[in-house]
């Protein structure tokens, strides 16, 4: 089989956008309402490597909200939410969703924002937030998300880059075994900060009232209450198209986090491209996302593409375990009527862990359930050839990044399913055009580990730069491949053009003169019947360089002894990649050290492996599992914390 030779609609496509990527692309921005429709789709003279849609002008809150509201959606349920931290479930129309981001907009335009203005948002998975990303895009402000619960002086960096003139904060978020004051980690924020935002919103939780500052804090409740009374509502503001929608912040190599900007007609056309093309989803669907607002996957599929596409969006507040248990997924895509569940791979490993035999998803009605879509970091074949057996439906694994906004890499369900290849994150979506590179920027042949490269221009929706540096955007992703966007990701395009993603650069490990996928060993580690989650990093050795060493999880009730999995582990990898891998050294541990959004701190554990400085990082889930590897590296002679 090849490409071209594929089945379902793909093939035809992807060419069509590649043949005449302006055609193809002033076609999908029918999908959307336009001020001033564009004529042209791209402008190659204009920033770092040209920018989309450059003479359109249009509002993403009237696309999401208001072309909705004031049409046959108006009594359709936009927005459910659901917080079993909380106890609560609400449904909120798209009547309902306009009144509430126009009286907040009204709120936000009295305390001085305006258009091109900077707003941080700091908030937890609740209603709110939503209205408030809207509430700046209906006034063509720029909205900039952080995590909530970030630690305050990596908000602090934030507010210093992005100079916002108003912070929306709530008083804090609920865990399910904890409540996280985010006020006091504001003002700290604040203090720290050079720039100082005019005024904050805060939105009062009863679970944990925030002291308001005299002068700079506003109740939300009581402003929000007091422009509804009066009447006022903001009206949307209609911008470029090549302005910023909002500022994301990513890790810098640098240790300052990179700003990244999201185009309002670049991504709010991608987005709506993909929710028929690639996810199968038809309006007035359910659409479930279990990501957070402070992650590009939440700005883009909790928020902005289900409701382009007239969608009910579900807003989930929980985890997927210990909320109560295994089947809280499932709970709420029967709830919903879901037809599309998105979640991250740690996410099914951790149903899986606590469930290995799938029981919880009999005790609800799927019937309307028809996809689950994987994102984040690499999804292990095991886990999801058990989804496929437990579920029943496509689970398909794509391929993404923060800055590009959109899927590069996907099986596109509503072209027609290709053939699915555990490991594999199937085929670039259509504007991407994907090669793999040698370490001096050649194409290599199919099959070849290199380089996951994009050759230039980017799609919409990718990033157009780096906020306030042009220069910065090139320097990190567009000088090491001239004429190319560096993924700085590692893989192999096959002779169908399917794409496997092996992990970062920085996970190419060299043996002995070997480079080597730390994501193929985990791979086979994650194969063992007994294991449930595992990651691989490769440890500096004075004579072969690095050497890989595993760390394995091991799923809930296993009772046999950890020594003997272990010696079962390094005899699979051996039998399995063979002896050039050297992999000796497997450990069993309590849980993975992770980021809140769920991936691997594996650079943090390297360094701790190496004997290198490391500091705690800022978006850590559990600070003890970290303690826990240098324990166990410990315990065999190796690193330390």
């Amino acid at each position: 089989m090849t490409s071209a030779s594929l089945p379902g609609r793909y093939s035809e496509v992807y060419a069509a956008a590649g043949r005449d990527p302006e055609a193809f692309w002033l076609e999908a921005a029918r999908a959307l309402d336009w001020s001033r429709p564009p004529t042209r789709a791209f402008d190659p003279g204009s920033g770092p490597y040209g920018r989309w849609f450059p003479d359109g002008e249009l509002n993403a809150c009237h696309n999401a909200v208001d072309r909705h509201a004031d049409g046959a959606r108006r009594e359709q349920v936009a927005i459910r939410y659901d917080s079993p931290v909380t106890g609560t479930k609400r449904a909120i129309t798209y009547g309902q969703l306009q009144d509430e981001v126009a009286t907040l907009a009204a709120v936000l335009a009295d305390l001085g924002v305006t258009k091109g203005d900077r707003v941080v948002i700091y908030m937890p998975m609740v209603p709110e937030a939503l209205y408030a990303m809207l509430a700046c895009a209906r006034l063509g402000a720029v909205h900039s998300v952080v995590f909530g619960g970030f630690a305050a002086n990596e908000l602090a960096v934030r507010l210093d880059d992005a100079r916002p003139k108003l912070v929306l904060a709530a008083s804090c978020g609920i865990e399910p075994a904890r409540t996280v004051a985010y006020k006091p980690l504001l003002d700290a924020a604040i203090g720290l900060a050079s720039h100082k935002p005019d005024a904050c919103l805060i939105l009062q939780r009863p679970q944990c009232a925030a002291t308001l500052v005299d002068g700079r804090d506003r109740d939300w409740a009581e402003a929000v209450s007091a422009a509804a009374a009066a009447g006022q509502r903001a009206a949307c503001v209609p911008v470029a198209a090549t302005d910023p929608l909002y500022v994301l912040y990513t890790s810098g190599t640098t240790g300052k986090p990179k700003g990244v900007v999201r185009d309002v007609g670049g991504q709010l056309v991608a987005l709506a491209w993909t929710m028929p093309n690639l996810y199968g989803v038809a309006p007035g669907e359910t659409y479930f996302c279990a990501s957070d607002i402070g992650w590009v996957v939440g700005h883009c599929y909790i928020v902005y593409a289900p409701l382009l596409h007239g969608c009910t969006t579900v807003l989930y507040e929980g985890k997927p375990v210990g909320t109560p248990d295994a089947g809280a997924f499932w709970r709420v895509v029967a709830e919903t009527g879901t037809v599309c569940l998105f979640t991250a791979p740690t996410a099914l490993r951790a149903i899986k862990k606590e469930d290995p035999r799938g029981e919880r998803v009999a005790d609800h009605d799927l019937s309307r359930f028809r996809s689950l879509f994987l994102a984040g970091e690499r999804a292990d074949p095991d886990s999801v050839a058990w989804a496929e057996r437990v579920l029943d439906r496509p689970v398909i694994d794509h391929w993404w990044q923060t800055e590009t906004g959109w899927p590069i890499a996907g099986n596109p369900l509503g072209l027609g399913l290709l053939p699915v290849k555990h490991g594999s994150t199937c085929v670039p979506m259509p504007g991407y055009r994907v090669e793999i590179l040698d370490e001096g920027g050649k194409p290599v042949p199919a099959g070849t580990m290199g380089t996951i490269a994009i050759r230039l221009p980017l799609p919409p929706g990718c990033l157009p730069t780096l906020w306030g540096s042009d220069e910065r955007m090139r320097a990190s992703y567009l000088a090491t491949f001239p004429g190319y966007y560096d993924t700085s990701d590692a893989g192999v395009i096959d002779a169908d053009g399917y794409i496997t993603v092996l992990g970062r650069t920085d996970d190419i490990i060299n043996v002995a003169g070997h480079r080597l996928s730390t994501g193929g060993m985990e791979a086979v580690l994650a194969s063992h019947p007994d294991v449930a989650e595992c990651a691989v990093i490769g440890v500096r050795d004075t004579l072969k360089g690095e050497v890989p060493c595993g760390f394995v999880v091991l799923k809930a009730n296993v009772a046999r002894e950890a020594a003997e999995i272990e010696r079962e582990l390094v005899a699979k990898v051996r039998d399995e990649i063979g002896p050039v891998a050297a992999f000796k050294l497997a450990l069993t541990v309590p849980r993975l050290p992770k980021t809140r959004s769920g991936k691997i701190l594996r650079a943090t554990m390297k360094r701790i492996a190496d004997h290198e400085p490391w500091t705690m990082p800022a978006t850590i889930d559990d600070a003890t599992a970290l303690d826990e590897i240098g324990a166990s590296l410990e315990q065999r002679g190796i690193g330390g914390a």
